[in-house]
């Protein structure tokens, strides 16, 4: 099916909240057949080379953080230059955008207006041609769902206590489906709960920015062993359901002595590869993100090197989704997987340029979400139509959070046998 041909009538926008109750853009792109919407997250660890999130800085309004010079700039200036352009030609919709802004990192405009844009007029263009979202971004036969990787404690950035990794993530590889991975993750969830409360009090159950528990915790082998415990009580097997750790480490990172600081220790970039390892062997660790600052490409090759034939280094900050930045870690040898983030990158298809790229490299693609996130499901589209390994999107708790949960549970119901499963990959 050819891609929709309506033209763009309008573009709008407004402030709303995201889920910490902070300030995002919404946007709406009108079509002569069709209306679609879509809104942004925002994230708390971010990495500097991320593209600009336009803030107002108005302290009189949402402490500095409202977006009203971002709506501005949709309802005022590029809503009105994407008048007429088709709404299927996503490359030229962005295209535009981007000159429009005219700066390396969409500062002028906002990344979080070019973005809420993008995706509005791919949701507009499977709108009008009543095709599913994930149909309108790639056209295939058969569609692999991604292997869900829940947030189930939160430390860091995300969470008030004193671990000093950010996430702690568990992974059902060994489901016969996304619904069943899904179904899996949440029984061990609530297992969780109940290993908690009965060990460290009901505090330990308040949860954090992704909807994890964020236990009174200091220690990473405390969490480890915890969610290890949890999958036990659930019934399931160490090959079943797979851990992982997001680092975050950047947010540890000391630049002045080149040390990191984890469980109250300072580490050197070599003591901390230890550290991942000996974490490595005893929980069987699928998925490592981001174990050292965001421009140390030299210490993601070493541990790469290091455990890369059993466990996925994955790359956020150093990369933020930029196509040329993932190029360099190529050529460093620096991971093995990247993690995606519309708003890293601030259009829909640069996005897809870096999926694309990270998977001629046959390098691992985990599509995520942001800690400041909102009910809009896209990124379950995403990850569907480009056959991503995995989606990280949160515990299975939080309207947010769930929203990308249940969309993943439709998808695979609408495309019954054209569906697969990503697990049979690890």
């Amino acid at each position: 099916m050819a891609k929709n041909s309506a033209r763009i009538v309008a573009a709008r926008a407004r402030e709303i909240l995201d889920s910490r109750g902070n300030p995002t853009v919404e946007a709406e792109i009108l079509t002569t057949s069709s209306v679609g919407r879509a809104s942004v997250p925002s994230g708390a660890s971010k990495g500097k080379h991320e593209a600009v999130e336009l803030r107002d800085g108005d302290a009189t309004r949402f402490h500095g953080k409202g977006v009203t010079k971002a709506v501005s700039n949709i309802n005022r200036i590029i809503g009105p230059r994407l008048k007429g352009l088709e709404c299927g030609d996503q490359r030229r919709i962005d295209k535009t955008m981007i000159r429009l802004d005219g700066t390396p990192n969409k500062g002028k405009l906002g990344a979080n207006a070019i973005l809420a844009l993008s995706m509005a007029s791919a949701r507009a263009s499977a709108n009008g041609d009543l095709v599913s979202l994930f149909a309108r971004m790639r056209a295939s036969k058969r569609y692999t769902l991604p292997v869900p990787m829940m947030n189930v404690i939160n430390g860091g950035e995300h969470a008030g206590n004193e671990l000093s990794i950010q996430e702690f993530l568990v992974e059902p590889v060994g489901a016969k489906s996304c619904g069943e991975a899904i179904r899996m993750g949440a029984e061990v969830y609530q297992s969780l709960k109940g290993i908690l409360a009965s060990r460290y009090g009901k505090g330990a159950i308040n949860v954090g920015d992704e909807g994890g528990f964020a236990p009174p915790l200091g220690k990473t082998r405390d969490s480890l062993t915890s969610i290890a415990d949890a999958i036990k009580d659930a019934g399931y097997g160490e090959k079943q359901i797979r851990l992982g750790i997001d680092a975050a480490a950047s947010t540890f990172y000391n630049q002045t002595t080149d040390t990191y600081v984890v469980d109250r220790k300072s580490m050197t970039p070599s003591k901390l590869e230890d550290f991942y390892t000996s974490l490595s062997d005893e929980y069987g660790l699928l998925t490592i993100e981001d174990p050292f600052s965001e421009d140390s490409f030299d210490s993601f090759a070493a541990i790469t090197g290091r455990l890369g034939r059993t466990t996925k280094i994955i790359g956020d900050d150093i990369y933020v989704t930029n196509v040329g930045r993932i190029r360099k870690g190529m050529r460093a040898k620096a991971t093995n997987a990247v993690l995606i983030k519309l708003n890293q990158i601030g259009t829909v298809s640069e996005t897809e340029d870096a999926i694309e790229l990270a998977q001629r490299a046959r390098w691992s693609v985990v599509v995520s979400h942001r800690s400041g996130d909102t009910e809009d499901p896209f990124i379950a589209h995403l990850a569907t139509a480009f056959g991503a390994d995995f989606i990280k999107t949160g515990a299975p708790a939080r309207g947010e959070r769930v929203a990308k949960y249940n969309e993943l549970i439709r998808i695979e119901e609408e495309l019954g046998s054209r569906a697969s499963y990503a697990g049979r990959r690890f």
